[in-house]
């Protein structure tokens, strides 16, 4: 099993990080960087395998345009240089997974614009690929974004992982959905042939990722089977958040309550659940800790080989 780190926005504002919205997490990278090299400490000593840059809020949604341009590039390479020097800090292997957002926003996949995506989405490829162990695509929410950024990671040298974020209003068990509404079959379907070296779920709710993970295994297995290719990875990081439901204001709107019911006790029960039928990767979004990551190390992952191999 690997271990991901958890949700860095909420864990800087558990230690007492300049954080706000709009920023969210890109904000302790503007004010007060060092935060952000603890919070990756912090995960590091819970047990994770790897750490993800805090790259996510650095698009114009949270720092507005102006402030894209004018400086995403110096804040793409700061989040690079603390999460490569946090892995290189430690003996023993922790990978980097440069964090490549949804361009427009989370949860809004009808915001979504090809051209722009691909531009910004170069801007991260060109920043972050001197550190970056794993490309991770995150909270992806529609079929296009997901195509959007395999297409242009396809040939990058990092492992390629695609994480996509589930419907969780009007959910339907045994039917899971991207948040644009598509089935998540028609996703799978869309990138068979893609380079991908995983395929995860993110900042959903635990109870919707079982479903999802099920049909992806399923899925990938059969395709790889007929091809005679080893499988991609399968993977599941959920958040704590309460149900983004009809009334949900967006992801700007304000910062949402966590829910108090997700503890490192209750995680671990999905996350166990996960692991049984197919998860190799998991970890934590938005609200989950170094207390609920320090808890899913202990209890799942896996004894160290003796020469541990590379991701992929």
């Amino acid at each position: 099993m690997i271990i991901l780190d958890g949700g860095i926005g909420r864990q800087l504002q558990a230690i007492g990080a300049p954080f706000r919205q709009p920023e969210w997490s890109a904000l302790s990278l503007m004010e007060a960087p060092q935060f952000v090299r603890d919070v990756h400490d912090q995960f590091i000593a819970a047990g994770v395998d790897v750490i993800t840059t805090n790259s996510y809020a650095i698009v114009p949604f949270h720092i507005g345009e102006d402030r894209f341009e004018a400086d995403a590039g110096d804040l793409l390479a700061l989040s690079a240089k603390l999460a490569r020097d946090a892995a290189d800090a430690v003996t023993h292997k922790v990978y980097v997974a440069a964090s490549v957002p949804p361009m427009f926003g989370s949860y809004k996949p009808d915001a979504f614009e090809v051209q722009g995506a691909r531009r910004m989405m170069q801007q991260f490829r060109r920043h972050l690929a001197p550190v970056a162990d794993i490309f991770i695509g995150e909270t992806l929410g529609s079929v296009e974004e997901a195509t959007t950024f395999l297409d242009i990671f396809t040939d990058c040298a990092a492992d390629l992982w695609l994480s996509v974020t589930l419907a969780d209003e009007n959910y339907t068990k045994g039917a899971p959905k991207l948040r644009s509404g598509e089935p998540l079959s028609e996703l799978l379907l869309s990138i068979e042939g893609m380079r991908f070296d995983a395929l995860l779920f993110n900042c959903s709710q635990p109870e919707v990722m079982a479903d999802a993970i099920k049909a992806g295994r399923a899925e990938l297995d059969a395709f790889t089977r007929q091809h005679g290719a080893a499988p991609p990875m399968i993977g599941v990081y959920a958040n704590a958040f309460p149900l983004m439901d009809d009334e949900y204001a967006g992801a700007n709107a304000n910062i949402h309550q966590l829910r108090a019911d997700i503890t490192p006790e209750s995680y671990l029960h999905f996350a166990r659940h996960w692991a049984e039928i197919g998860a190799d990767i998991i970890g934590g979004c938005c609200g989950i800790s170094p207390d609920h990551i320090s808890l899913l190390a202990k209890e799942l992952k896996d004894p160290p080989p003796i020469n541990t191999p590379e991701f992929g």
